[in-house]
């Protein structure tokens, strides 16, 4: 099959397939699914070999999930592709420069969501009260893993699991920031809690509902907003931006306090619904958010002179000019 046969069967330009055999250029997943029926092959088989040392147990999607079972496979596939280039890194420096994640499976719920959002900051070793800056740095120095999947897909938020016992959480990189800390912290609830499995509708709604009294506790709605909100006001923006949350978050968190009135909480959903916020709520998070660990895992292997800069950017797929600027001696 030629480039040109191969592009018309997918849809895309003869072009956009030299890209994709070059690397410099990553298909959608629905180009992938394309390119696999055209020629008669797995999805996965288009992702890198897995290290073979290497031991996941992936936490099952929802039972109500409507993702198809090739998407289902394609993400549990890149996750597997993704810690094979990981863990390659980490037997590049050698001894042992994960640390060690906290206790999983181990906090026991609670009659009461705040409660459960307070003593998962306890478990963490974190504050009781207060914004969580760049949520994904915070958990990847308590040794819990974060990776980005691009899931064209509204379908797909978040995913669990462990590989090799350390823990992992998958995210949807085409999310809205806000979205991407409250799914990460939802998944987080998922690893550190002890859930009775036969509950699942009402572990996903206790999970929900810990994520958002995790990022902004009781406390910290009352000393922001005071006692009585009569509606939802500009000001409150601010609130979002210095706790990285939506305002659909803090209305629902104003709301579960009894800051705001259940009707007014909803006419503000009514609104925010007619004015598309579901998608196109103004950014709230001011501060990145994305996994640094692999980068900086890498940049130590080549500094350390245990791989090369080829090397090195083959594991990041990143270019060989943009790992260099991160390595060699500081000039002063």
């Amino acid at each position: 099959m030629t480039k040109k046969e191969l592009a018309a069967a997918c849809g895309v330009t003869p072009m956009a397939i030299a890209h994709y055999e070059s690397g410099d250029r990553k298909p959608s997943m629905e180009t992938i699914e394309k390119l696999a029926d055209a020629l008669g092959i797995y999805v996965a088989d288009f992702l890198s070999s897995r290290k073979s040392t290497l031991v996941f147990e992936h936490k099952e999607f929802r039972k109500n999930s409507s993702l198809k079972k090739e998407q289902q496979e394609y993400i549990k596939e890149s996750v597997e592709e993704y810690f094979s280039r990981f863990f390659d890194a980490v037997d590049c420096i050698g001894g042992d420069p994960l640390v060690s994640p906290p206790k999983c499976n181990h906090i026991k719920l609670s009659d009461n969501f705040n409660t459960d959002a307070l003593n998962l900051r306890k478990h963490l070793s974190l504050q009781e009260n207060g914004p969580i800056d760049e949520i994904i740095g915070v958990l990847e120095n308590k040794g819990i893993m974060i990776l980005e999947v691009d899931i064209n897909s509204e379908k797909f938020s978040g995913m669990n699991g462990f590989v090799n016992e350390y823990p992992y959480i998958v995210i949807n990189g085409k999310m809205r920031p806000e979205r991407k800390r409250t799914t990460i912290v939802h998944e987080l609830a998922h690893l550190m809690f002890k859930w009775d499995d036969s509950k699942e509708t009402e572990n996903e709604k206790r999970a929900t509902q810990i994520a958002g009294a995790f990022l902004i506790p009781d406390e910290d709605l009352v000393r922001e907003l005071g006692e009585h909100r009569y509606a939802p006001t500009k000001d409150m923006a601010l609130i979002c931006e210095e706790y990285g949350i939506s305002m659909y978050l803090l209305v629902t968190r104003a709301s579960q306090a009894g800051i705001m009135a259940g009707y007014q909480a909803k006419n503000f959903y009514i609104n925010a619904n007619k004015a598309n916020w579901k998608k196109n709520e103004p950014n709230r998070v001011k501060k990145s958010e994305e996994p640094t660990l692999f980068k900086q895992l890498v940049y130590r292997a080549i500094n350390e002179e245990g791989i090369s800069i080829q090397r090195g950017a083959e594991l990041l797929k990143m270019p060989c000019a943009e790992i260099t600027k991160y390595c060699g001696l500081v000039e002063v």
